[in-house]
């Protein structure tokens, strides 16, 4: 890597604080919460005091843009990690106010003791001992204010503690004066390394090796604009990701008065009553959202190029690129967060069958599939009738043949360029045709359920095939499969587990397999307990025949017949004991295969 690459600068606390008050230094984080600990920030004071090194801190310059005028506006420079010490800093010693985890504005205060005898026990985070204690000096954040006295400082703190040697006082409010001047070493990236390549810097030189991701350097741009409204932007992203996973974070957020006054806080409001969990999307879930079906592209990292104001052609920066990729972005927040959007969506899918988020196991493929909606929402090709049922079926397409779990971003990409090409219609026929062929729902899919895990897309698809074709559970009429997945219903075996074992079958994989499990009343659970089908199953048909009914409700032979055939049950399981246990398997898969075929089909 070259020298070009990154500067290596050493900046005193107070200079890089007197940078940030400049706005030539941007925190993105201070919008967000603060995580650590209080007794972090204690912690790096003391560091400081005692002159220890505490790491580095990384910057991204913004490239200068050229202006409408022909002149050249400067970049900014993005803090990329140091966020929290940076925090800590402006906390402790400026005094500032932070933002806490719940988004309310609360001071954290270091209170120092000139005169302690155990190094250890020089720092502590203010607590109310400390106000009364005269030893203590409550609040570090005076010592470093401009008006500060330290001859009178000194000498109202000798009076009020008799006997205080007054150099050894001075010496040591100079000490503590002295974290100002610290140094601490910044690494400039230059504005010309790619996202991956800053990326890549980032993990080597921080420690705990977090990645970044693509979204975490939109989050920052965002934050460092202050011309194009960015900065709100950004806001009403966090915003709507804390309330959609917690809605009762509401009030808190009324407290920001400049996000109450801005556009987008009545527009997520609604979240407040809103505790459906289908899709609560994370910052980078709502980013992709808005940036791809607004720009048509796949790739995150394009976007933080744009916002940079990049022209792809003439690799110049351009400001009415930024401004035009502001102007974009804030179209595709808006309609992301629009109720009236987001409801619709939830309800496609919803309405394929997943009505539990414990069906879904890919948030890029719920991305990709609210993308579709929004894009669809504004192709005048479309009858608006038939967009929920185009983005279920993609989205149950693209969830059977795990479209989007590779390498997402380039799938997304080229889909979005296909669609923008070929019409939406004739993309979906062409992925059909190639994906969703005869051979793939007789011999892919049956493959496809040789899994012992629950979570496995094809299962899924399954149950979300049984709940919206309103399949009963097994040995129940009218107890739908749709009422136990919502409830608290659990998974079981159609070959008991104990049974399987007790007969040699002792692999988990082999008695966990998929195609062994189904939902079940647990008071059908607890009548089956260990028994063998062939001895539950021939019970089940003597209560249809006039016996007394020991499982479930079913006491009519055509009915239990259409109950097997709803959960993909062979019509012989009365004669299937351990002997039969692979036969019993093979037969399920291709039954449940042709159960999502028929589905899908439906949809």
């Amino acid at each position: 890597m070259n020298g070009e690459k990154f500067t290596l600068m050493q900046y005193s606390i107070s200079a890089i604080l007197g940078l940030i008050e400049a706005e030539d230094f941007v925190i993105p984080e201070i919008q967000r919460p603060f995580v650590w600990k209080r007794s972090q920030v204690r912690d790096l004071i003391d560091s400081l005091y005692n002159g220890y090194p505490t790491g580095y801190i990384i910057t991204w310059k913004n490239p200068d843009v050229q202006t409408k005028d022909g002149g050249k506006a400067n970049g900014k420079k993005v803090l990329i990690d140091g966020q929290q010490r940076v925090t800590a800093l402006m906390a402790s010693i400026a005094g500032k106010e932070v933002l806490d985890q719940d988004f309310n504005k609360d001071r954290i205060k270091i209170a120092f003791n000139p005169i302690a005898t155990d190094e250890t026990k020089r720092f502590a985070v203010q607590d109310a001992s400390h106000l009364k204690d005269k030893r203590w000096i409550p609040d570090i954040s005076v010592v470093f204010s401009t008006g500060f006295k330290q001859r009178a400082f000194e000498n109202e703190y000798a009076q009020n503690n008799p006997g205080v040697d007054l150099d050894e006082l001075s010496e040591t409010i100079g000490k503590l004066k002295g974290i100002a001047n610290r140094q601490i070493g910044v690494i400039e990236l230059d504005h010309s390394l790619d996202i991956d390549e800053v990326t890549e810097i980032f993990i080597r030189i921080n420690s705990k090796g977090t990645a970044l991701s693509q979204s975490d350097f939109v989050m920052s741009k965002m934050a460092a604009d202050t011309t194009h409204g960015g900065g709100l932007m950004r806001k009403a992203v966090d915003y709507f990701c804390h309330l959609a996973s917690k809605p009762d974070f509401y009030p808190h957020m009324t407290h920001d008065a400049e996000f109450q006054a801005s556009k987008y806080a009545d527009k997520i409001k609604w979240l407040a009553k809103d505790y459906d969990d289908i899709y609560d999307p994370d910052y980078g879930d709502m980013l992709r959202v808005s940036f791809m079906h607004q720009f048509r592209r796949g790739k995150l990292a394009d976007l933080v190029s744009l916002l940079s104001g990049r022209d792809f052609e003439t690799k110049e920066y351009r400001d009415d690129i930024v401004e035009d990729s502001y102007a974009k972005l804030d179209n595709g927040i808006q309609n992301f967060i629009n109720q009236y959007n987001f409801a619709q969506f939830i309800m496609a899918i919803k309405g394929a069958g997943f009505t539990s988020n414990k069906l879904l196991n890919s948030m890029m493929t719920l991305d990709f599939a609210y993308t579709l909606y929004l894009i669809l929402l504004a192709d005048d090709s479309i009858p608006n009738a038939q967009i929920k049922r185009y983005v279920q079926k993609w989205f149950v397409m693209s969830t059977l043949t795990s479209r989007y779990i590779g390498s997402p971003e380039t799938v997304m990409d080229r889909d979005m360029r296909s669609i923008g090409e070929k019409g939406f219609i004739n993309f979906m026929n062409e992925v059909e045709a190639s994906n969703l062929s005869d051979t793939f729902w007789n011999i892919t899919l049956p493959q496809l359920l040789e899994s012992s895990s629950v979570n496995s897309p094809a299962f899924n698809t399954f149950l979300a095939a049984q709940i919206n074709l309103n399949c009963n559970s097994m040995l129940m009429n009218g107890t739908k499969i749709s009422d136990l997945i919502s409830i608290s219903g659990d998974v079981h075996h159609i070959f008991p587990r104990a049974y399987l074992k007790k007969n040699g079958v002792d692999s988990k994989v082999k008695y966990n397999q998929v195609a062994n499990y189904i939902y079940l009343d647990t008071q059908v659970n607890k009548a089956i307990s260990d028994d063998a089908p062939c001895v539950y199953f021939s019970k089940v048909k003597a209560q249809c025949e006039g016996g007394e009914i020991e499982f479930g409700n079913i006491s009519d032979a055509e009915l239990l017949a259409k109950n097997l055939e709803e959960n993909c049950i062979p019509a012989d399981i009365a004669e299937m004991d351990v002997s039969r246990y692979d036969e019993f398997l093979l037969q399920r898969r291709k039954m449940m295969a042709k159960l999502i075929e028929k589905y899908y089909k439906n949809l």
